[in-house]
């Protein structure tokens, strides 16, 4: 078969069959015909866009490339298809022949890098774009979590459903234990501290993620780099790979125009916890009465006449979910204006965004404002600023892994047990509040003021040849106030309140000198050299008060007992970079990089890190003997190797001997050591290489991006165990090795691109696999120790006991003897299963037709397990005396010749069911967390400009969205997208007591003027 008859045949697969040309859509002069190819096969184009120019005639070609429509003999017509130039031609000389050229842009748009810009088509590193316009209107209040599902490689998911909550997002695997594994987020320039400032106890629980200070209104794009060539140029800060954000500005010509966007929405949790309900408690509890050896005559649940407390039937049912969980609200409007004059571009955006938490009193709302402005001095001189601000409120309320929380004041209760006391006042059951108590009286309010903003000059100091320097600043200010009157258990006897102060500021100051030239047409170079200097100050206040007049004085100095202490921190960089890029004819790129950081957190002898990179790229599809096949419009193989590092997640003077006071004896003030020095300590280092394959088929319709890289991370910063004589735990220092290996593929296909018909989808996955190559010990954490790291398993790995069944006789849990001693001891825990997926990825599709548009997202994961604390609380079997049943209790083994994982009711600790060694850390609790999402299903219609125009418009969208409509997983917990001890280091998929992700409705209008 000819190759250009393959050709023709996958298109008809593309399309469903032969395309027939729509008739001409006004009479606005003879016929005109003709036939479309391309210019270098001259294959016939079917599905190509035939319009008169300046009217709303148009047609298609059919499948043989030929189209009809009626035209003036004067007018012009104009060709458009995808993967190729637009080309006009005169309607005069019928037949027509038309030859349309190949047009890269999709593959050859402009990609921003670290400090420059670079052309897709001649990029040698794996970077992911995500434009904004994906992200907008999406009912999220911070822009990471918009990612999800849309760029290769990138792990992101919600630690609950909270309102501005904590994100855990990942770039490629964790490389590292003990210091950060978050990515380096910078926005327009300006490197962003995303430091948590919450100092309110919530349980381990991040409760505020820095990025939701952002308005994802504002985004123009993102750009995620993720091998070394292209995270190099930021060298320690790169490691975990790098998040460029960049937001909208205007442009020059381009009158004023403002734009108003607005949406409600309404939220409500998915899935609901089933509780056993007051009889089906009774029942259980009669029956672990007597698995224990109790009369059953003397059953607590029994007739009242015979001392009981009545019959299980006869046992109310008291549903206190129901006060917790909501219908909550969303609501976002936002005004902005753009525009520009030759010298001066502007954009102004101002928004309110305030979102409720699906659990009551969570809440969290925004206001901000940007400002955007490029001017240009002279034809030399330009100047500029992005600056943001944003005041954000929190209501910090107790719920994900707290046992006092609100969810589980209201999960943990029995059933049976009324909500108030006969004199009405809140009842109250063993450790747990009242949660309607907490609901009405939680006093917890975080209020942030965030200004992110960043001034630079240019000078043009040659042609090509470009002097920046940029002032920039992160000013991080949390304030909060808490106050626990007197009718929650947190405020009695008489009351205690806390106040907390954070002030976190980078400044950063950068100058760079870069040069870009072509020498005739086949060779271009881009060139710069830069230096950074940073610091970073950390400010910590707290005030607590004990002891009030009364609930309503609430302020600390209303307390009669007052305590208050404060501390600083400082930590500064210094840093030098180059990087160059070479191509030949736009075939062969090289790029070199390399960066040397200077840290003040190491010993004077280790302070400076180097960290080079080198990246090679080769267009096959420019080679002649690729040309010849008439298959591929684009045929790219890349590859990189380089090395970055990391200093992020340990303290600024993690190098140095300290002493602390505090240590004070007979009334006289004392200092005493608090950590060991290591004037040896110095970085963490990443050694990455990655290949890659980009490809565009069928006339560009189709591409292909596939990237497989290897990292390897060695001299772990970590805490390691030294000798208790020493007078210390651990010191600080750099041993272990870490290494992440993986593949992503990201497929676009463009099934219709015509005058009325617009439709593409993009569907993308990635699998990573993450080992511990190196480490002193083994190292245990998260609550109960349920997570381990050890050599030659992955992080987040559970260390649990394996239950192998329930014996059909007895009822007994029987677990797997790991070292066969016939004994079951704390030596019988392995590693049963870890939190990362065996691969994950999504799905995003866009269909338009005329005004209407229609698209969803989806996202997945597969294989990652989840430790699902609801149900090690609350299928107890009877061994906890004030706290109730889940549902799943009442499938436990009841009578010989049951097959059941769950085992019969009992508080004997010799069955090992629910009590002894085993204390319940079996893996009978740790479930297949994979899922299917559908995060996202929009319809919209956007009202035709001459209709817009009679309401003085010059644009108006109007648009329905459902956002987590359903999931699809085999987890029975309410969310299989958990991580309620995200601060706690190497945890993750831990869930107890967790917000879910709400499933949310919403109809929003952008109005154009």
């Amino acid at each position: 078969m000819k190759t250009s008859t393959l050709r023709r045949a996958l298109l008809f697969l593309l399309w469903g069959g032969a395309i027939t040309a729509s008739p001409a859509q006004s009479n606005t002069g003879p016929l005109v015909s003709g036939t479309v190819t391309d210019a270098a096969s001259h294959t016939p184009l079917p599905g190509v866009t035939v319009i008169v120019k300046g009217s709303s005639a148009g047609t298609t070609t059919d499948a043989n490339g030929h189209f009809s429509l009626a035209a003036p003999t004067e007018g012009a017509l104009e060709f458009s298809y995808v993967g190729y130039a637009k080309q006009e031609v005169l309607a005069a000389g019928s037949p027509l022949a038309v030859a349309l050229r190949p047009d890269l842009q999709q593959l050859s748009e402009v990609v921003v890098t670290g400090y420059s810009e670079q052309n897709r088509k001649t990029l040698t590193s794996a970077i992911s774009s995500v434009r904004g316009e994906t992200l907008q209107n999406i009912p999220a209040a911070s822009p990471d979590q918009l990612l999800q599902g849309h760029a290769p490689g990138v792990q992101v998911s919600a630690n609950s459903g909270v309102p501005g909550g904590g994100i855990f997002i990942r770039i490629r695997g964790s490389n590292s234990v003990n210091a950060s594994n978050d990515p380096l987020y910078v926005v327009d320039g300006v490197f962003i501290n995303n430091t948590n400032l919450i100092a309110t106890g919530l349980g381990n629980q991040v409760s505020a993620n820095p990025l939701a200070d952002l308005n994802p209104q504002d985004i123009e794009s993102l750009e995620i780099l993720k091998d070394a060539n292209a995270t190099a140029i930021y060298g320690s800060r790169g490691a975990n790979g790098v998040v460029l954000i960049t937001t909208k500005r205007g442009k020059a010509g381009d009158k004023t125009r403002l734009t108003f966007n607005t949406y409600h929405a309404w939220s409500k949790a998915p899935k609901q916890y089933q509780l056993a309900s007051g009889p089906e408690l009774a029942t259980l509890e009669n029956e672990r009465f007597i698995n224990d050896g109790g009369d059953p005559t003397l059953r607590p649940y029994r007739p009242v006449a015979a001392g009981g407390r009545g019959r299980p039937e006869e046992q109310p049912t008291y549903d206190r979910l129901q006060d917790v969980f909501r219908t909550a609200a969303t609501q976002s409007y936002e005004l902005s204006a753009a525009g520009g004059s030759a010298k001066t571009q502007f954009y102004i955006g101002a928004g309110y965004f305030r979102q409720e938490s699906i659990a009551r009193p969570s809440a969290f709302d925004r206001f901000s404002l940007r400002v955007n402005l490029d001017n240009s001095v002279t034809e030399q001189l330009r100047i500029g600023t992005s600056t943001a601000l944003a005041r954000t409120r929190r209501n910090v309320s107790s719920n994900d892994n707290n046992p006092v929380g609100v969810i589980n004041s209201a999960l943990f209760p029995r059933t049976n047990l009324p909500v108030f006391n006969p004199d009405g006042t809140y009842a109250k059951y063993g450790s747990f509040d009242n949660h309607l108590a907490l609901i009405n009286n939680l006093n917890n309010d975080a209020v942030g003021t965030r200004v992110i903003s960043n001034v630079y000059v240019d000078y043009k100091l040659l042609k090509g040849l470009t002097l920046r320097s940029s002032w920039s600043i992160d000013f991080n200010d949390m304030y909060e106030n808490n106050f626990n009157n007197t009718l929650i258990l947190a405020g009695q006897p008489r009351g205690t309140a806390n106040s907390f102060l954070a002030r976190d500021i980078t400044l950063l100051n950068e100058q760079t000198l870069n040069y870009s030239i072509d020498f005739d047409e086949n060779h271009s170079l881009q060139a710069l050299i830069g230096n950074t200097l940073q610091r970073n100050t950390l400010q910590r206040t707290s005030l607590a008060g004990q002891q009030f007049p009364g609930n309503d004085l609430t302020t600390i100095a209303s307390a009669a007992t007052q305590t208050g202490s404060s501390s600083r921190s400082e930590a500064g960089l210094v840093s030098f970079f180059g990087k160059a890029t070479y191509s030949f004819r736009q075939r062969y790129t090289a790029d070199v990089s390399v960066r040397a950081d200077a840290s003040s957190r190491f010993g004077r002898a280790n302070r400076w890190g180097y960290f080079p990179a080198v990246g090679l790229g080769w267009r096959l599809g420019e080679e002649n003997f690729v040309k010849d096949l008439n298959i591929f419009q684009e045929l790219k193989l890349r590859g990189s190797l380089g090395k970055t590092g990391n200093q992020a997640g340990i303290s600024d003077f993690a190098a140095l001997g300290l002493v602390q006071g505090g240590a004070n004896y007979l009334d006289l003030p004392g200092t005493a050591p608090l950590q060991l020095a290591n004037p040896n300590l110095s970085w963490e280092s990443t050694r990455q290489w990655n290949v890659g394959l980009d490809a565009a088929v069928l006339h560009s319709r189709l591409l292909l991006e596939l990237n497989y890289y290897d990292k390897y991370t060695s001299g772990l910063l970590l805490n390691v165990p030294v000798p208790r004589k020493t007078g210390f735990a651990s010191v600080v220092e750099n041993y272990g090795a870490v290494s992440n290996r993986g593949v992503e593929v990201q497929l676009t296909a463009t099934w219709l691109k015509s005058a009325a018909v617009q439709w593409s989808t993009t569907f993308n996955v990635a699998r990573n696999v993450n080992r511990i190559e190196k480490l002193a010990a083994p190292i245990t954490t998260g609550s109960r120790d349920i997570f381990r790291l050890q050599e030659g398993a992955p992080l987040y790995s559970f260390w649990l006991y394996h239950q192998t069944g329930v014996n059909p006789e007895t009822g007994d849990a029987q677990y797997q003897d790991v070292n066969g001693d016939g004994q079951l001891t704390v030596a019988d825990r392995q590693l049963v299963g870890n939190a990362w997926p065996n691969y994950f990825g999504g799905v995003s599709n866009s269909f338009a037709y005329k005004g209407f548009d229609l698209g969803f997202t989806l996202n997945f994961e597969q294989g990652a397990k989840i430790m699902n604390m609801n149900r090690f609380f609350l299928v107890h079997g009877g061994t906890q005396s004030n706290i109730g049943y889940l549902a799943e209790q009442l499938n436990r083994w009841q009578r010989p010749g049951d097959v059941t994982d769950i085992p019969r009711l009992t508080t004997n600790p010799a069955s090992n069911n629910y009590g002894g060694v085993v204390q319940n850390l079996s893996d009978r609790y740790l479930e297949d967390g994979s899922f299917l999402r559908v995060r996202t299903l929009s319809l919209g219609y956007t009202v035709p400009t001459a209709v817009a125009a009679q309401a003085h418009l010059s644009s108006l969208r109007v648009y329905v969205q459902a956002a987590n409509l359903f999931t699809i997983t085999p987890y029975s917990g309410l969310d299989p997208e958990v991580n309620s001890q995200s601060g706690v280091a190497n945890t993750k998929n831990f869930d107890w007591a967790t917000v879910p992700q709400p499933r949310t409705f919403q109809v929003g209008a952008t109005v154009g003027f």
